[in-house]
């Protein structure tokens, strides 16, 4: 599978800025990618700081990317060589043209830091995320896909067991090498806990008080944790939408792992049968779905929760360009999906101008005035 779309996406970046960067975790396809657009460019250079070899060819990097004015160079894994972003910065002040560098990075602080610094105003980012069920196509159910998640090697597994032993090895290598090399250096053991505790919350409020206490370590410590696995792209952070209409809002933000595939092998759920019969099988169908909202969000869209602490609650509100108010998405994991009335008094505080309450079915109708129940297949009509 190939993921066509943003490949066209970045294709067109690569046409009108001199840098175009691919971030994303690892294992997620940015290389194959990278390597396929590297095809449609005439004598692209590939060069992978992974690689002993070409790590050394690097070693003055002035000298060794000069003379590809006029050619593609491919940088993988380039939050190894943070100082590069200033050398890069010089050579396209030199000869400022679209499609000179195509930079991919599994995200790091001096990745992020340096590339806001020396490469403002020629660059521009693509996130590359896991497999959606609009990329999958009728190649793989969407039972599939929710219960294996979206990473290449686990969704096209000979089976379910398979998929979770590849989740499994991916997990501990993350844990154990991966943020040593993105210079995180963190307990493994501990942060597995961690990691399996936000597994338990998928879909709910961040409660950095209570996660402390099990972990037997401070607020400001669980913090940091979340926001190391929010930086590689394993969690994703909800913030909450903060209206000035003098209500008491619920001001933490909800936390979802990035890959369904990912809380099911935390939590222990083997197969689809266990999943549709676990406790946490409405919030990981929730979560399930924010993936596919978060793959498909136009450049410049925002995502936000609301909740108040007298019960007015909507799961996502989206602020989409070229809409003055707010589009709401209330989930539900039912064939015939029903919304309370703390949905209706969220309405009415966030103001927002429609909903669509999604749900896995095959039809939809109307539930009031610009609300309708949509199906996840549909999910596209959101943003039209």
């Amino acid at each position: 599978m190939i993921k066509r779309s943003e490949a066209l996406k970045i294709q067109e970046s690569l046409g009108k800025f001199p840098a175009v960067g691919i971030l994303g975790p690892r294992q997620v396809g940015k290389t194959t990618l990278a390597k396929q657009l590297g095809r449609l460019f005439p004598d692209s250079v590939y060069l992978d700081f992974e690689n002993p070899d070409h790590l050394a060819r690097v070693a003055d990097p002035t000298i060794t990317l000069r003379p590809f004015q006029d050619q593609l160079v491919i940088l993988d894994e380039v939050q190894r060589r943070p100082e590069l972003f200033p050398v890069l910065r010089a050579l396209i002040d030199e000869n400022r043209i679209p499609g000179r560098f195509l930079i991919l990075g599994s995200a790091s602080p001096d990745l992020l830091r340096q590339s806001s610094e020396s490469l403002a105003g020629r660059i521009r980012y693509h996130e590359l995320q896991p497999f959606n069920l609009f990329e999958t196509g009728n190649q793989i159910s969407m039972d599939t896909l929710w219960f294996r998640g979206g990473y290449p090697a686990s969704l096209l597994s000979m089976d379910d067991p398979d998929a979770m032993e590849w989740l499994e090895t991916f997990i501990r290598t993350f844990l154990e090498r991966d943020l040593n090399d993105l210079e995180f250096s963190l307990p493994a053991v501990q942060l597995r806990r961690f990691w399996t505790m936000l597994a338990h919350s998928h879909g709910q409020q961040f409660n950095a008080s209570r996660l402390g206490v099990s972990l037997g370590v401070s607020d400001r410590t669980v913090r940091r944790w979340l926001d190391v696995l929010t930086d590689t792209f394993m969690v994703r952070q909800i913030q909450p939408w903060l209206p000035n209409i003098g209500k008491r809002v619920v001001k933490a933000p909800k936390i979802y792992l990035s890959d369904s595939g990912i809380v099911h092998r935390l939590l222990g759920i083997n197969s689809m049968d266990d999943l549709l019969f676990h406790p946490a099988c409405g919030h990981s169908w929730e979560g399930f779905v924010l993936q596919q909202i978060m793959s498909m969000m136009p450049f410049l869209a925002e995502v936000y929760h609301y909740r108040t602490y007298r019960g007015a609650e909507i799961d996502l509100l989206l602020k989409l360009p070229g809409r003055s108010q707010l589009t709401a998405v209330e989930i539900k994991r039912s064939f015939a999906p029903k919304v309370q009335r703390g949905f209706w008094n969220a309405m009415e505080d966030t103001e927002c101008d429609r909903a669509f309450v999604i749900y896995p079915g095959d039809d939809s109708w109307p539930i009031a005035e610009n609300v309708n129940t949509l199906p996840l297949t549909q999910l596209p009509l959101i943003f039209e």
